[in-house]
């Protein structure tokens, strides 16, 4: 059976969104629009009004393309204003067989645990390893006899004025959220491979105006974190140093933009504000502006993989996507930068069908992986942002939301309060006739126990109410 599905980037330059049919997890693109951003900075929305005019175009130019009219999208959030935090859970499987049912409680009981600020939202609940009985590192629990088991999370939050002026912007473009991914995260699932995912990866995005870091060892991501530096400064840096206006210091970036080779070689370009006469520049001092600020990101963002205290368990080295890296040379300076590890510039995915050659760039590895999300390829048994347990195991299971565990004071609360009207209902009842009297007794409260008229018990309660 074939599922329609909408994810839409919002990034901080553009805005991107690809209907395709979900088929057996295989995805195959239907139409794809693409609209400037607006009213979004570093990430987070600025202007709800605008943003949603973006929002709106490109979800239209997807459909006008695909001919179809879905209204429910998964969308990427920044990590601008995501936080990560680790927690434990335990849980006792009393039928010694670990069925969805105890996976689904031991993930919640994690999340109970966490101490998640009350200003914070929890979008994704990441098992990295679970534990069964006494042996570690257990890949898939499910199915397996144990008498307790452990798991280890990585809950990734974003604040809760963040999410809600996303949610307010798409909405008003006339579409509903059923998903809510990390931008790292689904870069992440768009460019990793499995012998990567084994080996223990890091996933460097290299946006428009911001740059994520994930690092992804075990079964899931360990660590993220977020730079508020992009290709856009580059053009900035070079609109300031060159004295000329931001279109035409893009043209150059994209042109003469070199990390490796120099030049001598003099070009003519408009000055800002004297459309009469042009100055002539060095390729040299392009060369020096573009090399110093990508310099100055790659090592704040290697400082950053230092200071995750994971960098010992990346074996397969460093994954770069996201728009700059089509900047000649990247991959030679990420090399040197990131010393003893290997660096690699992500292609497009295999696992999509009919990607346009335009969606084959790797500033749209955010969008395929919205896309791969939601066909399946998110972590194994993660609770997503609708506190779902989201997991490819085919059982028939009582209904998981029966055991899920409140992670706010006040559900608890709620919780409490709910047992104790229900308790005061069952005992008003009871205590009909008279409620004062602890002896009061109703003959209406004896079984019907059989529906004949010659029942004892019924001609014993009718000859009572008579008499009484």
């Amino acid at each position: 059976m074939s599922e329609t599905i909408l994810a839409i980037d919002i990034g901080s330059t553009k805005i991107c969104a690809i209907i395709a049919e979900v088929e057996d997890s295989k995805v195959k693109i239907q139409g794809h629009g693409i609209s400037k951003s607006q009213g979004i900075k570093k990430g987070a929305i600025t202007n709800i009004e605008l943003s949603s005019k973006s929002i709106k175009k490109a979800i239209n130019d997807a459909k006008r393309i695909a001919g179809s009219n879905i209204n429910s999208a998964t969308v990427s959030i920044s990590n601008a204003y995501a936080k990560s935090l680790n927690s434990t859970g335990v849980v006792n499987i009393p039928h010694k067989d670990i069925s969805i049912k105890e996976i689904n409680r031991v993930m919640q009981t994690a999340l109970y645990n966490a101490n998640v600020p009350n200003e914070y939202e929890v979008v994704h609940v990441l098992p990295y390893n679970f534990r069964v009985d006494d042996q570690d590192f257990i890949e898939d629990p499910f199915g397996m006899n144990a008498s307790r088991m452990e798991v280890d999370v990585n809950i990734i939050m974003t604040q809760k004025s963040n999410l809600s002026n996303l949610k307010k912007a798409v909405r008003s473009a006339g579409i509903e959220i059923d998903g809510v991914v990390l931008s790292g995260y689904a870069s992440a699932i768009a460019t990793i491979n499995e012998d990567e995912k084994e080996l223990g990866v890091a996933v460097i995005d290299l946006g428009g105006q911001t740059s994520n870091l994930v690092i992804h060892t075990g079964n899931s991501i360990r660590y993220n974190d977020f730079l508020g530096v992009g290709s856009n400064h580059i053009t900035n840096d070079l609109s300031m140093a060159l004295h000329t206006p931001l279109q035409i210091a893009e043209n150059v970036k994209i042109r003469h933009g070199n990390l490796i080779e120099t030049s001598n070689e003099v070009i003519e370009l408009p000055i800002i504000g004297d459309e009469d006469n042009r100055n002539g520049v060095s390729l040299e001092i392009v060369h020096s502006v573009i090399f110093s600020r990508v310099e100055e990101a790659l090592m704040i963002l290697a400082n950053s993989l230092e200071k995750s205290a994971l960098k010992e368990q990346i074996g397969a080295g460093i994954i770069l996507t996201g728009g700059m890296t089509k900047l000649k040379g990247i991959r030679e300076l990420a090399q040197s930068i990131f010393s003893a590890m290997p660096v690699r510039i992500a292609k497009a995915s295999d696992d999509i069908e009919g990607l346009f050659d335009e969606l084959k760039d790797p500033a749209y590895s955010t969008v395929l992986g919205l896309l791969l999300y939601k066909s399946g390829k998110h972590t194994q048994y993660e609770i997503n942002f609708l506190q779902e347990l989201l997991h490819s195991k085919t059982v028939y299971e009582e209904n998981l939301n029966d055991i899920k565990i409140a992670n706010t004071i006040n559900e608890v609360e709620d919780i409490k309060l709910s047992k104790q009207n229900n308790k005061e209902l069952l005992v008003e009842k009871k205590q009909k006739i008279k409620p004062t009297d602890p002896d009061a007794f109703s003959f209406d409260d004896l079984p019907d126990i059989s529906e004949e008229n010659n029942n004892p018990f019924k001609k014993l309660a009718s000859w009572a109410k008579q008499l009484f």
